[in-house]
């Protein structure tokens, strides 16, 4: 059920009908087939989230009037938290219209919205719905996530972090957050050495995410944490949180994450085989990279394609390859499959496509293949 696509084809009358079910068991007289039969009518040519407002919806029009009384009948049907390591998106996918509920109809009762997510999340996520509580209840919104980040659910703390990610995908860019990062860094503080690698994780895509708009920041607060906490774990964090940085070259933090060298290495032989291909082809990319130094090197290898683009010029997409230890003069040959394959995110387009194999950000050696549609 991963990704967007996949995922909005569970939201239909078969869900409205599961949805209405543990509804109707708490609040006997719910319309469960009058429900599935308004979405099935609603919901074609949209996509995910559409698709869970319309179940929003449908709810907002069967559930008692007044919202103090609706969201308990919707608590009511959450079931038991799930552990870690279970998924929101496998295991209680069908709550995502509970939480849509709370975010499209709660915001003039914040206090009692802001339990209810913070229930929600312990099943489901609450990382899209608490993002307008954010914008319109600020101070004491960031004081219950403060509050959360303490919380002895690993779901709740992870919220506290993933909740306010300024380029959260699939949801609106908390612009705030996007000029002063400093509130969610704050936040961030007791969760980057949190216990759970869920929570962990969101730690670093929130620092990614704050890398995009103050990579200085961002880097300033990698270097802090290292040298607090020189951890695997921290270590993990900082790798991931400074992806984006990384893949764009920031030779700040590369060095930080230990490459060096990048200078010294050439690329002497780059074939992409076969010259010619379609979209459902695979591309072979094999190149040899020498260390020319006479110390060792630990260097992060990226390759970069140039799709072209329906106006004719290209834009960059860097893939991670691998990181090696180059020994002196050091040479070693590399291959990597690259899939020619439509994605939701991208199209393809016929034309000259370059490939640039990257050194830790330095561009060594630059190939061409041609792609047919």
């Amino acid at each position: 059920m991963a990704g967007e696509y996949g995922l909005k084809r569970y939201f239909d009358a078969d869900a409205a009908r599961l949805l209405g079910g543990r509804i109707r068991a708490v609040q006997p007289g719910f319309d469960v087939e009058g429900y599935a039969a308004e979405v099935d009518s609603r919901i074609p040519g949209k996509e995910l989230k559409d698709r869970v407002l319309v179940l929003a919806e449908g709810l907002r029009t069967r559930l008692p009037a007044d919202y103090a009384d609706a969201v308990p009948v919707l608590l009511a049907i959450l079931g038991d938290e799930l552990a870690e390591g279970e998924g929101m998106f496998t295991n209680s996918w069908f709550l995502m219209p509970v939480a849509r509920f709370v975010e499209e109809y709660g915001l003039d009762h914040p206090d009692l919205s802001l339990d209810a997510i913070e229930e929600i999340t312990k099943r489901h996520t609450g990382e899209y719905a608490i993002r307008p509580y954010v914008e319109q209840h600020y101070a004491p919104t960031m004081e219950r996530v403060a509050h959360w980040a303490r919380s002895p659910s690993h779901h709740v703390r992870r919220l506290a972090s993933e909740g306010i990610r300024s380029h959260l995908p699939w949801a609106r860019t908390l612009t705030m957050f996007v000029e002063d990062p400093r509130p969610v860094l704050e936040i961030l503080e007791p969760l980057r050495s949190d216990g759970s690698e869920y929570v962990r994780r969101s730690v670093a895509n929130n620092l990614n995410d704050i890398s995009k708009d103050a990579p200085g920041l961002a880097l300033a607060t990698a270097l802090r944490w290292m040298e607090e906490s020189p951890t695997p774990e921290t270590g993990r964090i900082v790798t991931h949180g400074l992806r984006t940085l990384v893949k764009k070259g920031d030779q700040q933090a590369l060095a930080l994450l230990g490459a060096t060298g990048g200078e010294h290495v050439r690329v002497p032989r780059l074939s992409l085989t076969p010259g010619s291909v379609a979209v459902g082809d695979t591309l072979l990319i094999g190149f040899d990279i020498e260390n020319t130094d006479g110390r060792a090197h630990r260097v992060a290898v990226d390759y970069v394609v140039h799709h072209v683009r329906k106006n004719g010029r290209s834009t960059p997409k860097v893939f991670k390859l691998a990181t090696l230890e180059l020994g002196p003069g050091e040479r070693r040959s590399l291959e990597k499959s690259h899939a020619i394959r439509e994605v939701r995110t991208r199209r393809y387009y016929a034309g000259e496509h370059t490939v640039d194999i990257q050194v830790n950000g330095l561009v060594r050696a630059t190939g061409r293949f041609d792609l047919r549609t």
